[in-house]
């Protein structure tokens, strides 16, 4: 009787029909059979489509209320079987044993079906927080697809990444982290551009309103060739808002807007859409995901800040530094100073740490983790993204983000020696042709032996490595 139980909970029917309910019984083990077939088909066969059904809102409440339903007539399953095919003559030992089977066969369904259902709220409050309908979205730089086919006529996704937050001794907003990731549509390469925080003279498009706010870029004539922090591309997210509000027209963020038009025409790349990082998030992602693992290849500071010079006001040192050592687990405060520390360190091996960083957190993203930690995944997700990118959009990210996962991402170097040296008047025109030749690279038979050596673009692999300095 115990054993007929067992077997009618794991293939639901085989106890009504052994308990002589025959036609239900057949009719409830074909469903099972189907649904699980389904399932195991879909996701063994096509998880693109499982991807897509992840980021529909409307979907997500239909796969909420579908666990409901087949975890509450599953447990009915149980206890009909049960019912059918016990003795009607027992002994009350018999009788209990019994009952606390079908409690704890009852209890093995419903709790992974609540933890299943809570996932699959949990991943519809994120999609339906982070991403918004176009039609409730306000964005001044958006551009406008069609969403059935948005690459149709588009063979690069340019995203601008942009990583940033206030600390105790400033107002505001400064983007430290600027990345822009270009991404071929149709073969899901990936070229990832980091720009420095402290370049000046950012330009605008010919055709922006502020262009005729900032003729010559974003910086102050009537100060000198002199460092303007307030002018540094870090700044600019704060301070074109504040000294020109609404210029570019209505949107929900006007700084992410001022940057896309300015990054894109400093690198010659037109931006789709941002997506704004959070520190606080970033720490709360990377302890939700159980860290992430990392090559440090020289001592990292923790804190620090020059101030306006050694022993000024708002100076400090740093308050330790993560030491040098391959394959180091960091939790979330540590990783975010192996992404931002920079007392003592120039901006290029920021950058490249902070696309070292991004590398780990998406190796970090394991199924497992996935699946163990998600709940405190998506609320680190709602405090850690922003975005103008649509909701409407998001099944054909997701089948681009397949085609990534399977593609080579590389880094684009601008040659700061040579275009950068002090940020002060970046050669934007010569970056822009870098990252032409990066993402549309020219081979001349006569130099190609050689190419290896001009090219601007290195693999992430080899930048992340343990070789240290």
């Amino acid at each position: 009787m115990l054993a007929l139980t067992v077997i009618g909970a794991l293939l639901p029917g085989v106890g009504l029909i052994v308990g002589g309910r025959r036609r239900l019984g057949a009719f409830v083990l074909t469903v099972s059979l189907a649904l699980a077939g389904a399932a195991a088909y879909v996701a063994v066969v096509r998880p693109p489509a499982v991807l897509a059904l992840a980021v529909s809102p409307r979907k997500l409440l239909i796969v909420a209320a579908a666990l409901v339903v087949v975890g509450l007539a599953w447990v009915w399953v149980v206890v009909a079987s049960h019912e059918l095919v016990r003795p009607l003559t027992m002994k009350w030992i018999p009788r209990l044993s019994g009952a606390l089977l079908v409690g704890v066969l009852s209890f093995a369904i419903v709790l992974p079906t609540t933890a299943a259902v809570t996932a699959v709220l949990s991943q519809r409050d994120l999609i339906g927080t982070v991403f918004l309908p176009g039609v409730d979205s306000r964005s001044a730089t958006r551009p406008t697809v069609n969403v059935r086919d948005p690459w149709a006529d588009r063979p690069e996704l340019n995203i601008l990444l942009l990583g940033g937050d206030g600390g105790a001794n400033r107002s505001g907003i400064r983007t430290d982290s600027v990345m822009v990731a270009s991404i071929d549509t149709h073969t899901g390469t990936t070229h990832l551009i980091s720009l420095s925080r402290n370049w000046m003279r950012m330009p605008f498009p010919l055709n922006s309103p502020l262009h005729k706010a900032y003729p010559d870029g974003f910086w102050d004539p009537a100060l000198g060739d002199v460092e303007q922090p307030e002018y540094y591309l870090d700044a600019m997210y704060d301070n074109v808002p504040k000294a020109h509000p609404g210029i570019l027209g209505p949107t929900d963020n006007e700084g992410a807007d001022v940057l896309k038009e300015s990054v894109g025409t400093a690198v010659g790349l037109p931006i789709d859409y941002y997506v704004q990082l959070s520190v606080v998030g970033f720490e709360k992602m990377i302890d939700a995901l159980g860290g992430v693992t990392v090559n440090i290849n020289y001592p990292v500071p923790i804190g620090g800040d020059y101030g306006l010079g050694p022993g000024t006001r708002g100076a400090r040192k740093p308050s330790g530094y993560l030491q040098p050592g391959p394959n180091q687990k960091l939790d979330g405060y540590h990783a975010m100073w192996f992404a931002r520390g920079r007392y003592g360190l120039d901006d290029p091996s920021r950058q490249a740490r902070q696309r070292c960083t991004i590398q780990a957190l998406v190796h970090s993203a394991n199924p497992a983790t996935l699946v163990s930690r998600y709940q405190q995944i998506a609320a680190a997700g709602k405090q850690l993204l922003r975005t103008d990118i649509p909701q409407e959009l998001l099944p054909a990210l997701v089948q681009l983000a397949v085609k990534m996962k399977h593609a080579a991402i590389t880094n684009v170097d601008l040659d700061a020696a040579r275009n950068f040296p002090t940020g002060r008047d970046p050669n934007y025109r010569a970056i822009r042709e870098l990252v032409q030749q990066a993402l549309h690279p020219v081979h001349h038979p006569a130099t190609t032996r050689h190419a290896s050596k001009a090219s601007p673009t290195e693999s992430l692999a080899q930048l992340c490595a343990y070789h240290p300095q």
